[in-house]
């Protein structure tokens, strides 16, 4: 067991567990960060998730807020899971995962232990948060789905709504984002699969917006006993996505469910959970945080992700844990196998943060984020 230090320049609770960053949004002068959160234990499950909320105006000052969304309703009494934001008529709506129990008499799919629908909440202030009426707005899983049916990813195109739910199936081992269309953000009519991805098991947090004349597209992919990031780009016809550009840019090893925004300015700004789940039960107090804020970008035909401005000057050269080899470099971690980079290094920059270390090579060609305890 290893213990826990304070961070400086990346966001963590006071206290408990926390993991998905959800509803990533500018809203009201601010950048509002919603996350995964079990406030009462350092470790998962043995409360209900809720959404912790924190805000910045520059991602180096942090604001912790109450929780924003509590697990107090029948339909999501067993958590309120991820999802996005979205900003209309100068009202922030948040979408996510609610979790029900297994009704009573009901035949559940093996490994199946409870209810996953999709369900709203909104705010005028950014603050306070109102569950809508007639939550879950979408309750039926199509027949192309499983019971992993979670983590809605909305966003507005020429005046219509869609929403990607992350999910799969097991009959045909696919992962699949099912694809939702609506007029107004409470009523939902489903429009069939946006995209899959074959021998895998489901997939979970995704993003899905406009980049220039096309579109931006990343999702967590669980193939058999394997996660992996995906970030795509190509086009969108409203029924289906046509990828045209396929990177991995994030290496990890130490972070998972990335969320990307599309922020006032103009920005795709992704923030990915820290240190993912290798660490649920490795730590005395939970070590999860919010990454750097990176910024994605599509150059030469390639995805690429550096920090923002507000946070590069925090980076370095170089940093004593990153030992420099011939053909890449070598970042030893204790109790676990070392990270090694192979590959041409025209540029490096790193941010040491206490435990944490982000490395990002060749102006954000690939990216490294580890634990080093």
């Amino acid at each position: 067991m290893i213990s826990c230090f304070d961070l400086k320049h990346h966001f963590k609770p006071r206290a408990g567990w926390m993991n998905d960053p959800n509803g990533l949004v500018y809203f009201q002068g601010y950048y509002h960060a919603f996350y995964q959160h079990a406030p009462h234990f350092e470790s998962p499950w043995h409360e209900p998730m809720m959404w912790g909320h924190a805000r910045t105006k520059d991602f180096i000052h942090w604001e912790e807020l109450p929780i924003a969304l509590h697990a107090d309703q029948p339909y999501d009494c067993k958590g309120a899971w991820s999802g996005t934001a979205i900003v209309k008529d100068d009202t922030l709506y948040l979408f996510y995962a609610s979790i029900a129990p297994l009704p009573e008499n009901f035949s559940p799919a093996p490994g199946q232990k409870h209810i996953q629908n999709i369900s709203v909440a909104f705010s005028k202030d950014g603050l306070h948060f109102e569950k809508y009426a007639d939550n879950p707005i979408i309750r039926e899983i199509p027949r192309e789905g499983s019971f992993d049916f979670r983590d809605p990813a909305v966003m507005e195109k020429d005046g219509k709504y869609y929403c990607v739910i992350g999910s799969g199936n097991p009959d045909d081992q696919a992962a699949r984002l099912l694809l939702y269309e609506s007029a107004d953000l409470f009523h939902w009519n489903y429009a069939g699969v946006l995209c899959e991805w074959a021998n895998s098991v489901y997939c979970e947090c995704p993003s899905f917006m406009p980049y220039g004349e096309k579109y931006l597209l990343t999702t967590s992919v669980c193939e058999k006993g394997k996660h992996y990031f995906s970030i795509m780009y190509g086009n969108f016809d409203g029924k289906h996505f046509i990828p045209e550009v396929t990177g991995e840019v994030h290496k990890g090893p130490d972070q998972y469910a990335g969320q990307v925004f599309l922020d006032h300015l103009g920005r795709h700004i992704m923030i990915t959970w820290v240190p993912g789940w290798s660490y649920a039960t490795f730590a005395e107090k939970n070590l999860g945080c919010l990454s750097l804020p990176i910024e994605l970008k599509i150059e030469n035909g390639k995805v690429k992700g550096y920090p923002l401005p507000e946070v590069r000057h925090l980076l370095k050269d170089s940093d004593p844990a990153v030992q420099i080899t011939d053909n890449g470099f070598r970042l030893d971690r204790v109790l676990r196998d070392p990270i090694i980079h192979e590959g041409k290094i025209d540029d490096i920059k790193i941010l040491r943060d206490e435990y944490l270390i982000e490395i990002f090579i060749n102006q954000g060609e690939y990216i490294y984020t580890a634990v080093l305890c």
